[in-house]
């Protein structure tokens, strides 16, 4: 805790970082998806808790501007303290709006971002400390660098550990359905539709997982890891559309280089930019402040302690997770199901016993409409949706059923929410849903 390093390998994070969060919402922005995810849809489902975040129809656009020149300062270091909390802000907003668009590289940001917040990663090599020279320094504390590389352990080994159960090593699913889906892919089509391909790439995968991180911490096995890395990210970016994430992860991966490479590709940038790098470094104080960082060493740890304890909650709950996903979301598992869902709900008159059925796509756009269809929340807060909606144009004694199947990495469709029970009276909350019907199979792991 009270040990001392070159503040390099922050800086550069920092810099790349922010460059990849200002391309990642450019491109977003680009492909028109602020209109088709946040604008278009007439209905969002929300976070429990979280309801009190509401859409901001067209000044969403405002919003995704204020996040992406938030992350160009903080690249370039400028008001950095203001400009990361507002882009963990702004970004985490975004990412609140609707869960139908979760997906753990989001929540990995969101993560990141907020760490950054109590890391001094405009020290050096940014305008605050160009700006500020007496706040300048060539050193930093240890365990500010070494937070950002605990959480890409966590993400990792936590993703590995997941991958420990029978459907994905004994079963090689879901990418046995997956894969062979891919056979336009020019080389690997026709490799993809064979059956050791599936199994390789799963037990491969698990494998990558759980022991990449200690390939980077250790010095003489860092560069394999990095190269295990770049090929691995890229193949996945290849195989599965998952936006910029792959990218993010490489970058993320060069914090575990020492100070030396670290200060080549300043070196570097600088050429670009047409600054001297020598003269900036001369100006920088070569001590580290003896000011102490107590308050955020603090809350670095319990941030630390928070990511190693929350992704273990499902084990308060009973039935299969990924049947359930109750605990499932934030805990770092990656692309280990394939369900597809059909919900058809039912309203009906408590008193007189007259009813209809809705047609979904009245409501939802098809993503949406896909997503709720298999995930127990969706289902409950679109029946409460639902009852709201009927009971304000005028029917009585409301009451919301639904019908629905599920089919979990390739088994054949099962019942899945007790068609009995009328979802109006069910609450949300974190305890057990006893409405979800059982998992008439069994997944053995972790």
């Amino acid at each position: 805790m009270n040990k001392r390093t070159e503040a390099a390998p922050l800086a550069v994070f920092r810099i790349l970082f922010g460059l990849m969060m200002f391309l990642s919402l450019i491109r977003f922005w680009a492909n028109g998806w602020i209109e088709q995810l946040y604008i278009e849809p007439s209905f969002h489902f929300s976070y429990y808790g979280f309801e009190w975040v509401q859409p901001l129809g067209d000044f969403t656009y405002i919003l995704f501007l204020i996040c992406g020149l938030s992350a160009l300062m903080v690249a370039i270091g400028f008001k950095y303290r203001i400009a990361i909390l507002i882009f963990f802000l702004s970004f985490t907003y975004i990412e609140l709006l609707d869960k139908t668009t979760y997906l753990n590289h989001y929540y990995f940001i969101s993560c990141l971002s907020f760490l950054l917040i109590f890391l001094p990663a405009h020290r050096y090599f940014s305008l605050d400390a160009k700006n500020k020279p007496d706040k300048a320094n060539f050193y930093i504390p240890q365990w500010s660098v070494d937070a950002i590389k605990i959480l890409l352990s966590i993400v990792y080994v936590y993703a590995g550990l997941a991958k420990l159960n029978s459907d994905w090593l004994i079963k090689a699913m879901p990418l046995k359905i997956w894969l062979p889906s891919k056979y336009d892919i020019p080389f690997l089509g026709d490799l993809l539709q064979e059956e050791w391909v599936h199994y390789a790439f799963s037990w491969g995968g698990a494998g990558y997982d759980l022991l990449i991180p200690f390939l980077l911490w250790y010095r003489k096995t860092r560069w394999i890891g990095f190269v295990l890395v770049v090929v691995f990210h890229v193949l996945t970016r290849v195989l599965f559309p998952i936006g910029m994430f792959p990218f993010i992860m490489i970058v993320s991966a060069l914090i575990f280089f020492n100070a030396g490479f670290h200060h080549k590709i300043l070196l570097f940038i600088s050429k670009i930019l047409n600054i001297s790098k020598q003269v900036w470094d001369a100006k920088v104080k070569t001590v580290s402040a003896k000011t102490t960082q107590t308050f955020q060493l603090y809350v670095v740890v319990g941030f630390v302690i928070f990511q190693l304890l929350f992704p273990w909650r499902y084990v308060l709950y009973p039935g299969e997770l990924f049947w359930t996903e109750e605990g499932y979301r934030f805990s770092w598992r990656v692309m280990l199901m394939e369900k597809a869902g059909y919900a058809q709900f039912k309203i009906k008159d408590g008193q007189t016993g007259t009813q209809f059925f809705v047609d979904n796509s009245d409501f939802l756009n098809s993503f949406q409409e896909k997503q709720m269809s298999f995930q127990p929340d969706f289902i409950l807060e679109y029946a409460h949706f639902l009852g709201e909606h009927f009971s304000q144009q005028g029917h009585q004694h409301v009451e919301v059923y639904v019908e629905s199947y599920v089919a979990l990495n390739g088994r054949l469709s099962q019942p899945f929410i007790d068609p009995t029970v009328n979802l109006l009276e069910v609450k949300d909350n974190f305890c057990p849903k006893t409405w979800i019907l059982p998992f008439n199979d069994k997944i053995i792991g972790l």
